[in-house]
């Protein structure tokens, strides 16, 4: 499934089927015409589903298109005025865990992950996470690496086991992406560990917060 920006009602927290697996949002990042993010979440979502640990949601920042943040509050407020940031605090608090399916610009993250991120701060806090970079010869490894502190700040819990994958463009076939063994087993490592974390950060998100 693939959410959109005005998600139907059927789908608000308070209507869901309730399920004994954590849902897994693998959201993806990149919002460029010709853009392999996609064919690389759709393979991640059928490995995740094979896993069987989670539940299996795609969240597309593309269909999403979110304006730059425009919110006159501190996320950590959560009052928000415009419907997008309504819309999209819902989507993100329903998932128990993320993966970010990232491409790596000018040694970086790309700026409309930055931007999704940045709008919310209590949806997001102790839910474990895993990235999924991609590129050329780096694989999306320096993107990863910036990104990591993004995602603390937000009080994720970033797995170790992250997958990156060099010269994606030539495993994509007829916007099919056909992974190599090694990325493979990355993928359903990171899957295991996370949902080795996603039962004690529940935990933690059914505690009080601590008085500031």
């Amino acid at each position: 499934m693939t959410w959109h920006l005005s998600p139907p009602e059927s789908a608000s927290p308070e209507e869901s089927p309730v399920s004994a697996k954590p849902l897994l949002q693998i959201i993806v990042a990149s919002t460029r015409p010709g853009r392999v993010g996609l064919p690389v979440a759709n393979w991640l979502a059928d490995v995740a589903r094979t896993h069987d640990g989670f539940d299996v949601e795609i969240v597309d920042l593309a269909e999403l298109d979110l304006p730059f943040f425009d919110e006159p509050n501190h996320p950590r407020l959560r009052q928000y005025v415009h419907q997008h940031t309504i819309d999209w605090s819902r989507i993100v608090e329903r998932g128990d865990a993320y993966v970010f399916v990232t491409p790596e610009y000018n040694h970086s993250f790309n700026a409309v992950l930055k931007n999704a991120l940045d709008y919310l701060s209590h949806e997001w806090a102790y839910k474990p996470a895993g990235i999924v970079s991609y590129g050329g010869v780096a694989a999306g490894t320096r993107a990863v690496q910036a990104l990591k502190p993004v995602l603390a700040a937000l009080k994720l819990g970033v797995v170790a086991d992250s997958v990156n994958i060099p010269f994606v463009f030539g495993d994509i076939a007829d916007g099919v992406y056909s992974p190599n063994e090694l990325v493979e087993a990355g993928a359903k490592a990171m899957l295991d560990e996370m949902r080795r974390l996603s039962g004690p950060l529940a935990t933690l998100r059914e505690q009080p917060a601590a008085a500031g």
